[in-house]
């Protein structure tokens, strides 16, 4: 086990529960309801997808975390490179067989979500605009593979997809300072970024006349990610930066749950929901960022 935890380590386990909140909430969107067939191999697509795509950004991070990070898997020794390398295509190859094996769809928008990984983890990451954008196209593509489920769903709500673009915009934007500490500025941008996204789920939810169910949710996910950007506006130093970011990332789970129950699938929110449990343990045992 001691030497495959630096393995896991890399897939950040508790972020890879937070990409199978995102296939439920698409799934949720597109009002598919399990009696007919099993979207298993979309879940599996999700896991090598992302799972590779954060492999490959320690791969290509090796060098700055030599210097930044010395205790990540790669640069401590514990996982050669060229292993590290392996694993991450292995698994974005691995996410793009599955999609393809449950619809051709599916399996196109799995290798568009595999290309954004390597464009963001190549070349975006460092930028200060397309490094968040392109995250965050990844996530909201992440939501239109769920969706995929059911084709004919694209059309009336593929546009939600440029939700979560904003919310992991947001995440990653402050991201970019969690290192070396940040300027407050950056953090109310994603404070508004946050507003509009929890905003729309509400006007959606209200269109659906799911309104009521859907507020509870809404409000655990507003003081899970409020509380520590607020900590992190007063005092933008890194250490409370990271703790902004990994709740951020963390509550992806509450905010797909809140697509479920705005969506009118209250049972479907509620497995959702106790899926962050399970994600919270994970990142006292692996990193989240």
């Amino acid at each position: 086990m001691s030497t495959l935890k630096p393995y896991l380590q890399l897939t950040r386990p508790a972020n890879l529960v937070t990409a199978i909140a995102d296939i439920l909430a698409g799934l949720a969107i597109a009002q598919f309801t399990f009696s007919d067939f099993s979207p298993a191999y979309l879940v599996l697509s999700t896991l090598g997808l992302y799972g590779g795509g954060v492999v490959m950004n320690d791969v290509f991070d090796a060098k700055l975390d030599s210097i930044e990070r010395p205790e990540r898997p790669i640069p401590s020794g514990k996982v050669p490179l060229r292993s590290a390398t392996m694993l991450g295509i292995s698994l974005l190859f691995i996410g793009i067989l599955a999609a393809a094996m449950f619809s051709f769809l599916s399996g196109m928008i799995a290798l568009v979500i595999a290309m954004l990984t390597v464009l963001y983890n190549r070349f975006a990451k460092h930028h200060v605009f397309l490094g968040p954008l392109t995250m965050g196209m990844c996530r909201g593509a992440n939501l239109i593979l769920g969706m995929s489920v059911i084709p004919e769903s694209l059309s009336q709500w593929g546009l939600i997809a440029i939700l979560p673009i904003a919310y992991i915009f947001a995440i990653t934007l402050i991201s970019q300072d969690e290192v070396h500490g940040g300027k407050k500025r950056t953090l109310y941008i994603a404070a508004l970024l946050y507003l509009i996204v929890l905003v729309a789920q509400l006007t959606v939810a209200q269109r659906l006349g799911n309104i009521l169910y859907t507020i509870p949710f809404v409000l655990l996910h507003t003081w899970l990610i409020g509380r520590p950007l607020f900590n992190a506006i007063q005092n933008p130093i890194g250490p409370l930066i990271g703790k902004a970011v990994k709740a951020g990332v963390i509550s992806l789970i509450v905010m797909n749950a809140s697509w479920c129950v705005a969506f009118g699938l209250l049972p479907l929110g509620i497995a959702v929901l106790a899926l962050l449990p399970l994600s919270m343990l994970l990142a006292k045992v692996f990193a989240v960022t």
